[in-house]
Formats: structure tokens, C-alpha cells, sequence
């Protein structure tokens, strides 16, 4: 029996080569060797977005992005995190065995006490919430990226003190981070985030990408000069897109034989080559929503199947079954 991987994402904009290469691409390459459940994750959303047209919007092209990028809803259980109620009920059940010192431990509840943000309990309770998530599937591995790791930390340890409450109930999941991924650089060559609009859009204009690399951050060094490769943030994302040709490149870049704004350009036609079969196969997905729509149905009965039979384990475990 193959292992079961699951992972969820929030509809909070649209794509970018950073969210592919960390993520969505891994999904693709996975569910060739995993039993697959990936959702969206539309009630985490709500802490940040309460406008529903764009809400819906958001959901949709979520959607159409991760099949545009080769998920096959044959092989993967692609699903709403809103069509299974037992998400949130597991989390309230969550919520009762843990304690609130524990939840300010949360990266994301930290960082937005700093911001002196005026905090709801949804961002404080996040944790909570995905660690049922996760734990309603009995995933063997999460792909998350490596500063997402402390949330399978939060559903390993709530399986562990539900475990040791009420008994064996829960597997406990394995963080997977590829570590060729674990950060993908931004256009000034911090970690490529919406946050820091550093982004360059998975499914751009020509026009979008190519203003985005060409303004990647670089450091004074001549054309001529020999230049190091390793820390040059243009070079970062040659690895990836520009493969064929990068053992060139490299050398080019140590002899001194390429200028930044030459290896931009390269850069640029590769992503450009790479993103336009994505984006048409987009466009020809969003001419019938319907089907899209009837994906994202059959997700939600596929993984409400597999939830409510850990949800009735869990029921019977705390006591309400009578």
C-alpha cells in the first residue's frame, strides 16, 4: 500500500514561481508514488480575506492553477476544506487539550503580536485548525516548505497528547522539505513571498515575468568581472529553469564572460518558455467551470469518507458517542 501524503493551501492570491518550485510541483511529482489528498484551504483564509466574491474568485483560481500544472484529480484528492465539516470539528475537540501558553509558541501568532496586529482568535487558533487538517487523513508526509515546519510539529505533538489521553487514535505525520527547494529567492533575494512583493507571477503575461526578472536585484560587479554564481540571486533561479544550460553559465559567470542584465534576459526567455504551455492549458480549463466545479465536488464526498470514519473513532474516543 503506498504512503499517503496530504497538504493543504490557502486561496489567498495567485501563484508564483516560488509557491511551484516549493510546492505545487512536488504535489504533481508525489501523487505518482503517494495516495494523494490535496485541499484548499478556504476557512484558514477567512482570518485574513472577508470579502466572499473575492473568497470565491480565489477558490476557483486556485483550482484551475494547481490543474494547470498537471494535478490529475484521477490520482489526486483535490477537495475544500469548507466541504468537510469534520475539519472543524476536530479542531474544537483539539481546542479542548490545549493549552493557550502552548498556541503563543505559533510563529504566525509571534509575528503578528510584533506587528501590534489587532489579533482574532482564528490567527491564534490556526494551529489548532490545521492540525486537524492533517491529522483527520493519517498522512505519512507533509510537504511544507522549511518555515512551515513547526505546524507538523503542532499535529505531531496534539496527536501525541490526544494519544496518550484517550489512546492510540492518531498517526503521527513527517514533515517533507526537499531541501534543493527549501527557499526560493525573491526578486531582492529574500525568500519569494506576496508579503514582500518580490514575486514573479506563475502565470504572467510575458510582459509581467519579464519585468519581474529583469529588476532581480544584483550586486555592482562589472560585466567583465569574474562573478560568483553561488550567491548571485538571478543565478538561483537558472537552476531551475535554465538547466540545460546552466554548467555554461556557471562557467561564463566565473570567467567573467556574462553580464548581469545578459543572464536576466536568458533567464527570462526560459521562464517565459516554461510558464506559456501552463498558462494556455489555464485558459482552455477556465472555458468549462463546470467541470472544474464537478473536481472540486467529488473531492469533497472522496475526502469526507475517509474523515468521517476518523471522525467517528475520535467520537467515540472522548465520550459523546452514547
Amino acid at each position: 500500500m503506498s504512503k499517503r501524503l496530504l497538504s493543504g493551501v490557502k486561496p489567498s492570491g495567485r501563484p508564483h514561481v516560488g509557491n511551484y518550485l516549493g510546492a505545487m510541483r512536488q504535489f504533481v511529482d508525489l501523487a505518482t508514488t503517494h495516495e494523494s489528498y490535496v485541499f484548499i484551504a478556504d476557512y484558514h483564509a477567512l482570518n485574513t480575506l472577508q470579502d466572499p466574491v473575492a473568497l470565491r474568485s480565489n477558490i476557483l483560481d486556485l483550482v484551475l492553477d494547481y490543474l494547470a500544472i498537471g494535478l490529475d484529480p484521477t490520482k489526486v484528492t483535490l477537495f475544500k476544506q469548507s466541504d468537510v465539516p469534520e475539519h472543524t470539528e476536530l479542531c474544537w475537540i483539539f481546542n479542548t487539550i490545549t493549552t493557550m501558553p502552548y498556541l503563543m509558541r505559533a510563529h504566525a501568532f509571534k509575528d503578528a503580536e510584533a506587528k501590534n496586529k489587532d489579533l482574532n482568535v482564528g490567527t491564534f487558533d490556526y494551529p489548532m485548525l490545521m492540525a486537524a487538517d492533517i491529522l483527520l487523513y493519517s498522512p505519512d508526509l507533509i510537504p511544507v516548505g522549511a518555515d512551515q515546519k513547526q505546524h507538523v510539529e503542532f499535529a505531531r505533538d496534539t496527536a501525541e497528547k490526544f494519544n496518550r489521553i484517550y489512546g492510540d487514535t492518531f498517526k503521527l505525520p513527517e514533515a517533507y522539505i526537499p531541501t534543493d527547494v527549501a527557499t526560493i529567492p525573491g526578486t531582492d533575494g529574500q525568500k519569494m513571498s506576496k508579503s514582500y512583493g518580490n514575486t514573479i507571477p506563475l502565470f504572467g503575461t510575458d510582459e509581467e515575468i519579464r519585468k519581474a526578472g529583469m529588476g532581480i536585484i544584483t550586486d555592482s560587479t562589472g560585466t567583465t568581472d569574474p562573478k560568483d554564481p553561488d550567491v548571485c540571486n538571478v543565478f538561483a533561479l537558472h537552476k531551475y529553469f535554465s538547466t540545460d544550460t546552466l554548467i555554461d553559465l556557471d562557467a561564463r559567470y566565473r570567467a567573467g564572460t556574462i553580464g548581469y542584465k545578459e543572464s536576466k534576459e536568458i533567464l527570462v526567455d526560459n521562464l517565459i518558455r516554461f510558464v506559456t504551455p501552463l498558462r494556455e492549458r489555464r485558459a482552455s480549463l477556465a472555458e468549462n467551470m463546470t467541470t472544474v466545479k464537478d473536481i472540486l465536488r467529488e473531492g469533497g464526498i472522496k475526502a469526507r469518507a475517509v474523515a468521517s470514519v476518523k471522525m467517528k473513532a475520535v467520537r467515540e474516543r472522548v465520550g459523546v458517542t452514547v
